[in-house]
């Protein structure tokens, strides 16, 4: 966690060799997704594209969305959420700190 604001969230992520972000959906969020380094896909709605350093992704609400490292490297992106998705401060080492962290994940639909 970067910065929360009233109205956006700045998040980094890095996303190890063969890991992935996990499938999602947001209800009312917004995400823009700018991957610094690594390589890897991006799947939105089932449509699947290569993205390396560089790349910018808009995730728009209802858009199932995935993201998968297929490099040798650490996937590493800077992204933006409108309006934040997560709690101000909360961190998460890894997917599984994230994926056990109810409270968090159920933040991002109710901050509307």
């Amino acid at each position: 966690m970067i910065f929360t604001g009233k109205k956006s969230q700045l998040v980094v992520m890095s996303v190890p060799p063969g890991g992935e972000v996990g499938d999602e959906v947001h209800g009312h969020v917004e995400q823009t997704l700018y991957f610094q380094s690594g390589s890897g896909e991006s799947i939105l709605d089932g449509e699947v594209q290569t993205i390396t350093a560089g790349d910018v992704v808009i995730v728009t609400p209802g858009t199932k969305h995935n993201f998968k490292n297929t490099g040798t490297e650490p996937l590493k992106v800077a992204t933006v959420y409108v309006p934040a998705n997560h709690i101000d401060g909360r961190v998460h080492i890894t997917k599984a700190d994230a994926d056990a962290d109810s409270e968090d994940e159920a933040f991002g639909e109710s901050n509307v």
